[in-house]
């Protein structure tokens, strides 16, 4: 068979034909249980919780200026959701991001958590709390 148009004749109909070693098509990997947090969490300090459900956070941090490469500090209010209003004016929080809640609210306020504190195996004074002898 002639094909009409010049620049095809030089192509064969075997050429044309589709391979019998096509791959398969992918299937979707199951869903992973693990959580990817791209986002650096934002801790900050509450500045206001007059409005219902809403507090006003105010969050520091510091950033190199490209001229003088001095470290700046730079502040920024963010209004994070809080829905039983259990936050107050100087409690420090950490912000997750969320779906958009109203025009300004992205950010659910969530207590924060000091990494540093000692985890339940420890008292106030530091001494580890552990028998002193084995209870065989």
């Amino acid at each position: 068979m002639l094909l009409s148009n010049p620049f095809l004749q030089s192509l064969s109909l075997s050429n044309l034909s589709l391979s019998s070693s096509a791959k398969p098509p992918l299937t979707p990997l199951p869903p992973s249980h693990l959580t990817i947090r791209a986002l650096k969490p934002i801790h900050g300090k509450v500045i206001c919780h007059t409005n219902d459900k809403t507090v006003n956070v105010r969050v520091i941090r510091y950033a190199k200026n490209p001229k003088y490469k001095k470290r700046m500090r730079v502040v920024k209010k963010f209004q994070a959701h809080d829905p039983e209003n259990k936050f107050k004016i100087g409690d420090l929080v950490t912000l997750e991001r969320c779906r958009p809640i109203s025009k300004t609210k992205h950010h659910i306020a969530v207590p924060y958590v000091d990494p540093h504190t000692p985890k339940g195996g420890e008292s106030e004074d530091g001494v580890l709390n552990l028998p002193l002898q084995s209870t065989q």
